[in-house]
């Protein structure tokens, strides 16, 4: 079977889904393609792929916390199914934590998502409630890591530019998230989403996902600087994405429940 993935880059980044059009200017264009082509850009550039991650947290005060590790990742199709390992390296009260998750496109299978933490060798079951709920401490949560999927939303063109669209996403069911609703910039030119705010019930604009870098990498537009934004707190997060590579071969070993407790040196040294 073909494999095939791509790097966040966001991380992380980019929350992507199914649309409706309202406005007859919109209707000339397929916003559902410009989504799916979106979000395969972010997530599905090459055929497998690795990068060395590292995320700066700062908080309020400007004190700062740094993780460490390695993203290891593959998808099963385009825009489809997909499996990612994340081995964090430091500090040392993270070191050897692994993440895991089994992403699935079809709505009706639940993503599985897993933490092993290795002080207490406990493998620990992400349920669906907490997949909004923060990565390791930082600004980012584990669906920014491993992706929304693309039908939980709908989505509607709000403006457009020479260079970016900016579409409008509400979500299908709106009580399994925290926000109302967001805005998403995509850059014509990249196919990548570049900026995502959100906001809550009140149209306050609470919190920010950007790429804040990108290089083309083996001929693929990658987000290799990313940050998300507490705009209410003034908190936020930094992640850069450090050796880059795709296509290099992972099997089907390497994203089985056995990697957490023995994960794959070869892929991360």
């Amino acid at each position: 079977m073909k494999q095939k993935t791509s790097f966040v880059s966001f991380i992380g980044l980019l929350l992507l889904g199914a649309t409706s059009v309202s406005n007859s200017f919109a209707q000339e264009l397929d916003i559902a393609a410009i989504v799916k082509e979106s979000e395969k850009a972010a997530y599905y550039a090459g055929d497998d792929g690795r990068s060395d991650a590292r995320m700066m947290i700062v908080d309020k005060q400007g004190r700062k916390q740094m993780r460490q590790f390695t993203i290891l990742r593959r998808d099963i199709a385009d825009n489809g199914d997909q499996q990612m390992m994340v081995f964090f390296s430091r500090p040392s009260d993270v070191k050897d934590t692994v993440f895991r998750v089994e992403k699935r496109a079809d709505l009706s299978v639940e993503d599985d998502r897993w933490l092993y933490l290795p002080a207490l060798d406990l493998v620990k079951r992400i349920s669906s409630g907490d997949k909004r709920t923060s990565f390791v401490g930082s600004h980012f949560f584990y669906e920014d890591v491993s992706g929304r999927a693309i039908s939980e939303d709908n989505f509607e063109l709000k403006s457009q530019s020479e260079e970016h669209y900016i579409l409008l996403a509400r979500p299908k069911a709106a009580d399994s998230v925290e926000f109302a609703y967001y805005e998403v910039t995509i850059d014509k030119a990249t196919k990548l989403p570049i900026l995502i705010n959100f906001y809550d019930n009140n149209d306050q604009n609470y919190r920010r996902v950007e790429a804040v870098k990108i290089d083309t990498i083996q001929g693929h537009p990658t987000v290799v600087r990313s940050k998300v934004s507490d705009l209410v707190g003034g908190a936020y997060t930094l992640m850069e994405f450090r050796n880059i590579q795709y296509n290099i071969g992972l099997d089907d070993e390497v994203f089985t429940e056995r990697s957490l407790r023995t994960p794959p040196r070869q892929w991360l040294d």
